[in-house]
């Protein structure tokens, strides 16, 4: 009986031995699996310091450009306004030169009689003095 007794205390030790090599084989790949992840992680890190400084550089420009860009269109808006005033100006141009016309054109109904006598008595004097003129010569 000592016999099994010695025997299980050898298989337990047997265990016991297995179980620690497994065990520290199992710690080295972790250990090995820890260190890659060590290494990824500053190679990502310092990736990431360069896409922050790029980053930050592209917002600057970004915001310079929008600014600029703010900048333009009050210019643009200046013109606009400007153009506007000025079709503003030939609209109220046209109008009055509409409202002289048609005067002009109901003065000219109005007064088409002593218009025509005007005219005849133009072209009568003219021929007068025609006629005056070819008797000097």
């Amino acid at each position: 009986m000592i016999d099994i007794l010695y025997i299980a205390a050898l298989i337990f030790a047997i265990a016991i031995l297995v179980l620690c090599v497994s065990l520290a084989m199992t710690l080295g790949a972790v250990k090995k699996t820890l260190n890659n992840v060590a290494t990824t992680m500053e190679g990502i890190e310092g990736q990431m310091k360069g896409i922050t400084s790029e980053t930050t550089s592209l917002l600057e420009k970004t915001n310079l450009l929008a600014e600029d860009i703010q900048d333009k269109s009050q210019q643009l808006n200046s013109v606009v306004g400007a153009v506007k005033g000025f079709g503003d100006s030939v609209s109220g141009l046209n109008s009055t030169v509409q409202s002289v016309t048609s005067s002009i054109h109901s003065n000219v109904d109005r007064n088409s009689d002593q218009i025509a006598n005007v005219v005849q008595w133009g072209s009568a004097l003219m021929s007068i003095r025609n006629k005056a003129k070819n008797k000097k010569i």
